[in-house]
């Protein structure tokens, strides 16, 4: 900028009719947001076939670029993690109940989580974001977008969209920032990764929850806050969506006004060892119907369109 401001552009590829829908869709809400938690839109340009946005600069990379990385993941301190799940927290909060209107993002994941120098988390890429202008709870859309691994069933089998479903992508990003482990099912001719929800939860009901932990947080964390934490994470991961907390109590939780929590049932996505060969691709979901594996990203790329061009 001309007076030395550093910007982040991003910039549509010409021709590209979905991405220029989610390019006015991101100027249209990014525009009536302003939360300390969420990154700041400097400006726009839509002249002709240049399609641009203009951000504010985050030099520190995302979430994903940390807590995937096995020496990064070591500069993450609890305190840093702490501070980075309440941020993201908040900026949820926000756009869920806070902001003028009431803005469901779609897509959250470590790899749209930006990190200040100060380690603050600001939550971006708001193309998929839907607005909710009354006072519905939830909506049903034809046009399923996300990524897998962080979609919650409902959504990703039936289309049902709420702030729930924002709730639980938030738990699966809680759950990752604490074990340091990707949200992913892998696997070769002779091992298989198991899914980490299933991972958490059969350590949680096994009572070895402790044995989930990063070790890399092993002489920098309180055990009793990271275990609430992961209490935190599993509440936001369950099935049912109404059984999920909403973001305000969230933030109470994480901010220790709420002295007790209640238990949490099985979450969803639970991916089985012992299940047929079948489950080494398709992990198992107890709703109608069955995700194909062929229409989602695994926590990498973000699919947008699911229904023919």
């Amino acid at each position: 900028m001309p007076d030395g401001q550093e910007i982040a552009v991003k910039r549509l590829a010409r021709g590209s009719k979905q991405g220029l829908r989610e390019l006015k869709n991101e100027l249209l809400l990014v525009a009536k947001l302003q939360h300390r938690n969420l990154v700041k839109l400097i400006g726009a340009c839509l002249d002709g076939e240049e399609k641009l946005l203009a951000y504010e600069y985050i030099p520190n990379k995302s979430l994903d670029s940390f807590i995937y990385d096995d020496e990064k993941r070591g500069e993450l301190t609890w305190e840093i993690r702490y501070r980075i799940i309440c941020g993201i927290a908040r900026g949820l909060l926000y756009l869920h109940e806070e902001s003028r209107v009431k803005v469901i993002h779609r897509d959250l994941k470590p790899s749209n989580i930006l990190i200040e120098m100060d380690m603050n988390p600001k939550i971006s890429d708001f193309g998929l974001a839907s607005v909710f202008e009354d006072n519905r709870s939830k909506h049903i859309t034809r046009r399923v977008a996300g990524t897998y691994g962080y979609m919650a069933p409902e959504y990703a089998v039936l289309g049902h969209v709420s702030t729930k479903s924002d709730v639980f992508s938030f738990g699966v990003i809680i759950l990752e920032t604490v074990t340091g482990r990707r949200n992913s099912v892998s696997s070769s001719e002779t091992m298989m990764a198991q899914h980490l929800l299933s991972y958490v939860w059969e350590n949680w009901t096994r009572g070895t929850i402790t044995k989930i932990i990063d070790p890399s947080l092993q002489h920098s964390c309180a055990e009793n806050m990271v275990l609430q934490c992961v209490h935190i994470g599993l509440l936001c991961v369950q099935e049912n969506p109404s059984d999920r907390p909403n973001m305000s109590n969230v933030v109470m939780m994480l901010v220790g006004r709420s002295t007790t929590l209640p238990a949490p049932s099985r979450p969803a996505f639970l991916f089985r060892l012992d299940d047929a060969d079948e489950s080494r691709h398709d992990s198992a979901i107890d709703l109608p119907g069955r995700l194909n594996k062929s229409n989602f990203s695994l926590n990498k790329v973000t699919i947008t369109e699911l229904e023919p061009r």
